[in-house]
């Protein structure tokens, strides 16, 4: 018999968000689809916010250096946050993106080694180490 191996869970690559549009807004999307412009409602919403991230790139671009971002996906796994507590640091972490802390940190072990957690995009962890970094959340 063949050994079954669990695969680890790939994080999603995007992040569900609501909006709430007005009805000719949304009557003009529909509009815009039905005759093949966009495949769908989220199609159009995508395009509309790379167009609008495109238009204001530059300004982002600064704002990324002004504020010392980490831009894309960042990950720290429990070796990471060992290591740190080992020197006796403290992390600040800045991530415009994806910042994600491994579920196999401890909520102790991540009060002792992050002091402060900005992220403009989404923070993947466990509930519990959400709830130890509440207070230090920005």
């Amino acid at each position: 018999m063949a050994d079954i191996y669990k695969l680890r869970e790939r994080s999603p690559e995007t992040e569900k968000i609501t909006i709430n549009v007005g009805y000719v807004d949304l009557g003009h999307i529909d509009l815009l689809v039905r005759e093949g412009f966009y495949s769908n409602r989220s199609d159009f919403i995508r395009t509309a916010i790379r167009n609008q991230l495109g238009a204001h790139s530059d300004a982002v671009k600064q704002s990324i250096v002004r504020n010392t971002l980490e831009l894309g996906l960042r990950h720290y796994s429990r070796d990471d946050l060992e290591a740190v507590k080992a020197a006796g640091g403290k992390l600040r972490i800045h991530v415009l993106g994806l910042a994600s802390i491994a579920d196999d940190v401890t909520p102790e072990l991540a009060r002792e080694t992050i002091e402060s957690l900005t992220v403009l995009g989404a923070l993947q962890a466990s509930k519990s180490v959400k709830a130890a970094l509440h207070d230090r959340i920005f």
